[in-house]
């Protein structure tokens, strides 16, 4: 039997030497000095070796512990070398398929339709808010409560939209592994109801149609920067998101069949998106185009050309003629829109295909962004007109009370 002080006291010999404890444990010194632990055994009529570590690393207690699981091994008939190995693969599988390592294959493989700004972002809360509490977590041993846990303090802060955004990120993560047969269950969808809800926000809209026809005259006469003028004059008509009209290219409008398909990754549903141009809109879009048709962007920087105008410059415009905050936004031209074309009797579903609104209680054709493409033609020529009626009332002094609806 070896002891600890005997041990300390071996030295490395000119040949390699195994020094026996018993039950087939041995250490065992090779040239070089190191006191390896070793193991004898014999399984299926085969003699073996077992690996336990260094001494002191490895203590002569220690080595011993690994020497007794060992033998019950061997008792229920395991072989305790496989057994070893097992454990390790397992391991490394768990490594392998960690939250964080099959979170980055997600960012890096399934996001790519996603515009830089908003794959940088989806990266930056992974690794700043999500990586830190379950990134080394086999992404199968994730329990709701592991999420909760980070996603609470949060919630306390009042900080409700990240809260719900970094569950959403968990979930598509989980999903993902679903897909390559690495986890079994979305456990976000166990956290539904787990956070409070932020009270969707009121986008302020005109929607007196004296105001309306004042205000389209206005941005008739704007006197600012062209495309800026283009942009407020276009908003009105289209009644896209603020970031789809700014960020349009002369790639995506097709004057001669009068559309313009929004492409889906600058759509907030990721799916492209097709906007029926009208008389007065292929107008406005000549006119610019003399401008600004030898660039990139139909709205470019005053400053820089290979930029388009910041997301605050239409916005900036609406403040600089008068309209405050609870009066108008940008985005209120949506709400305009969608509000006027059901009390002229638009059909709801053309208004929600054309506000790009996604329904996810029905059945969605293959072709979403071409769903009642005539229709919606035919609806949109008819607000454009509509809204030249108001404008010219506004310019003759006249009231819009008794304008055609």
């Amino acid at each position: 039997m070896l002891t600890d002080t005997y041990i300390k006291s071996l030295k490395p010999a000119e040949k390699a030497k195994k020094y026996a404890d018993g039950g087939g444990l041995f250490l065992y010194i090779p040239t070089s000095g190191s006191k390896l632990w070793r193991m004898a055994y014999r399984f299926n009529k085969k003699s073996k070796l077992l690996s336990f570590g260094e001494y002191p690393t490895v203590s002569l207690k220690k080595a011993r512990e690994k020497r007794d699981e060992a033998k019950k091994l061997l008792a229920d008939g395991i072989d305790p070398g496989q057994h070893k190995k097992a454990l390790k693969a397992a391991r490394e599988a768990e490594e392998a398929n960690s939250f964080k390592n099959i979170a980055l294959e997600w960012q890096e493989t399934q996001t790519v339709h996603i515009l830089p700004t908003g794959r940088t972002h989806l990266l930056h809360c992974l690794e700043r808010h999500i990586f830190p509490h379950i990134g080394s977590m086999p992404i199968t041993k994730i329990e709701a409560a592991d999420i909760l846990a980070f996603i609470k303090p949060i919630e306390k802060q009042n900080r409700l939209n990240q809260a719900h955004l970094l569950i959403q990120i968990c979930g598509r993560v989980f999903r993902y592994a679903i897909a390559t047969s690495r986890a079994k269950h979305d456990i976000t969808a166990d956290l539904r109801g787990a956070i409070r809800t932020k009270r969707p926000k009121h986008h302020p809209a005109i929607l007196d149609k004296n105001k309306i026809g004042k205000l389209l005259l206005e941005f008739d006469e704007h006197p600012g920067y062209y495309p800026v003028t283009c942009a407020l004059r276009l908003m009105p008509h289209v009644f896209v998101r603020e970031k789809e009209l700014i960020w349009a290219e002369w790639s995506e409008i097709d004057l001669e069949r009068a559309e313009w398909r929004i492409p889906a990754e600058r759509m907030k549903k990721r799916e492209m998106h097709i906007v029926p141009l009208s008389r007065q809109v292929l107008k406005i879009l000549r006119e610019l185009h003399q401008f600004s048709g030898n660039g990139r962007y139909l709205f470019p920087s005053a400053r820089l050309k290979d930029k388009a105008i910041q997301k605050s410059t239409m916005l900036s415009a609406l403040r600089r003629k008068g309209y405050e905050k609870d009066e108008m936004c940008v985005h209120g031209f949506r709400s305009m829109a969608s509000t006027l074309l059901n009390e002229m009797g638009f059909n709801s579903d053309w208004i929600e295909r054309q506000l790009s609104h996604d329904h996810r209680d029905a059945v969605r054709a293959a072709y979403n962004h071409a769903q009642y493409l005539p229709e919606r033609r035919k609806m949109l020529q008819a607000w454009s007109d509509f809204l030249d009626e108001l404008k010219e009332k506004a310019r003759s002094g006249q009231s819009a009370s008794e304008a055609n609806t």
